[in-house]
């Protein structure tokens, strides 16, 4: 399909990709439906009506699983490239901006610059807790690797 249109919520990674960010707890709107959602919530929000990932991640805490958490956040990069993904917790601040600090690192954006990075373009409140910033450190340093480069 076709990249979000700069708007609320939107984010231009550094490697070109856009991806939204929103909250489930927010009104939709006018904004069209994603071709790929991820949702980070404690429950599956069970949605019939488009294709989504569901990270099992509980309100200001770390997801449940990173292995899961990286692999949905993975897909959602490479997918970004191409198609309009949306990353949403509840309100849309901690968990997503969370997700959105890895996305910036995956996109060529310093491990130490991410959580700045995100909160000067998406929310400045982005990554609300210790424990959501500890958990970017640890992705990085051992999952995305020191030296990593963004996927093609």
């Amino acid at each position: 399909m076709d990249h979000w249109e700069l708007a609320d919520g939107v984010v231009e990674l550094p490697d070109g990709r856009r991806v939204r960010g929103t909250g489930l707890r927010r009104p939709r709107g006018e904004v069209p439906l994603p071709d790929l959602a991820v949702y980070l919530r404690g429950r599956d929000p069970q949605f019939a009506d488009r294709e989504y990932r569901w990270v099992r991640w509980r309100d200001f805490r770390r997801p449940d699983s990173t292995e899961q958490a990286l692999e949905a956040l993975r897909e959602a990069h490479a997918r970004s490239a191409t198609e309009r993904v949306e990353i949403a917790c509840g309100g849309g601040i901690g968990r997503t901006g969370t997700a959105m600090a890895v996305l910036a690192i995956m996109s060529g954006v310093a491990p130490d610059d991410a959580v700045a990075w995100v909160r000067a373009r998406y929310h400045p409140r982005a990554v609300e807790t210790p424990g959501q910033r500890r958990w970017i450190a640890e992705v990085a340093a051992t999952s995305l690797g020191r030296g990593h480069h963004p996927a093609g």
